[in-house]
């Protein structure tokens, strides 16, 4: 079972990646989420605090009471990894579901 949060609700599709099967929302109805999002949702800005340093699921159990929209914050703001994109200090669009 899909978790309804997840990313994957909107459809999956299976790559081979390094010789092994690997399940991801690229390619699927995500692909029409992440090109009309701006206009799906209104937003609101807010600066990550530094205790959520690369932590996009904590920023989205503070805005949405679930770590499960860890992964739209990402898209919606067109971070691609954590580690670099999802920095203390920097000023992000959280839709506002």
């Amino acid at each position: 079972m899909i978790y309804n949060k997840s990313r994957y609700k909107f459809g999956v599709n299976t790559v081979k990646h390094k010789g092994k099967d690997i399940t991801t929302s690229v390619g699927s109805e995500m692909d029409n989420l992440i090109e009309n999002i701006e206009s799906l949702y209104n937003f609101e800005y807010g600066r990550i605090p530094s205790e959520h340093d690369s932590r996009p699921d904590l920023t989205s159990y503070i805005f949405y009471q679930t770590v499960g929209y860890w992964w739209m914050l990402m898209q919606y703001n067109n971070i691609t990894d954590p580690f670099e994109g999802f920095a203390a200090g920097n000023i992000i669009k959280i839709p506002k579901l």
